[in-house]
């Protein structure tokens, strides 16, 4: 009879604890709880209103549906990403970049489970997999303002694209990198930073070329232009 009392008040404590928490935060946990046991494709929206303690009503307030709480997941860590400070203006490109990364593996550290699970589902489902790819191309927009790394046109998509890469493919590796230090992310990371720096200069030479010989041909259609109408005024 004495325990009951004290069960009782646990109970009190915790719903009085996930009162507190808004209900957007608390459907992002539940959601991601959630993946961490079960496919994508298995999760219903009422699974996720119960296991945030909200009505339906509540999520449809909040979300569209689970992709639109993913969305809100990625946004929160890219907020984790950005409140880690103004990148040093000394530091390389890709080390900051670097370092921008790596703040984002961390923020993303308690979610191991849930997007190894995503990943499993999205190899099995093109459209998700789509989806997923978008919201990366959004993250990876903030890595790097977080980094201070900005390209315009051709250069500014080849940025991002290749960010997008580099990340998958050390967020590959880290799914299976369980040591502190996260070395085997760390350097699947370094690599593929070092490549996109490779690549980036080299498609910069490419647009440098481009623009000259662009602004080359304008010179001599309007040297040619000239010469045909002094040659109508001759």
């Amino acid at each position: 009879m004495a325990k009951a009392p004290r069960r009782t008040a646990k109970r009190g404590a915790a719903t009085r604890g996930a009162a507190a928490t808004p209900p957007r935060d608390r459907i992002i946990d539940a959601l991601m709880a959630l993946l961490a046991e079960k496919r994508f494709g298995e999760i219903g929206l009422a699974d996720v209103a119960e296991a945030a303690d909200v009505s339906v009503t509540a999520l449809r307030e909040n979300f569209d549906g689970k992709l639109g709480i993913l969305a809100a997941f990625s946004r929160r860590i890219d907020l984790a990403v950005l409140e880690g400070g103004a990148p040093d203006a000394s530091a390389e490109p890709r080390d900051r970049l670097f370092e921008a990364e790596m703040r984002r593996f961390d923020a993303l550290g308690p979610y191991k489970a849930a997007l190894r699970s995503l990943a499993r589902s999205a190899r099995r489902d093109p459209g998700l997999a789509c989806a997923l790819h978008d919201l990366a191309g959004r993250s990876q927009k903030w890595t790097l303002v977080a980094a201070g790394i900005h390209h315009g046109g051709v250069m500014g998509r080849a940025a991002l694209e290749g960010a997008v890469l580099v990340h998958l493919d050390a967020m590959r590796t880290w799914f299976d990198d369980d040591d502190e230090d996260s070395a085997r992310t760390m350097a699947t990371l370094d690599r593929g930073l070092r490549r996109g720096e490779r690549a980036m200069r080299v498609l910069g030479d490419v647009c440098s070329l481009g623009a000259r010989l662009t602004d080359r041909g304008r010179r001599m259609r309007d040297t040619g232009r000239a010469a045909r109408d002094a040659r109508r005024e001759a």
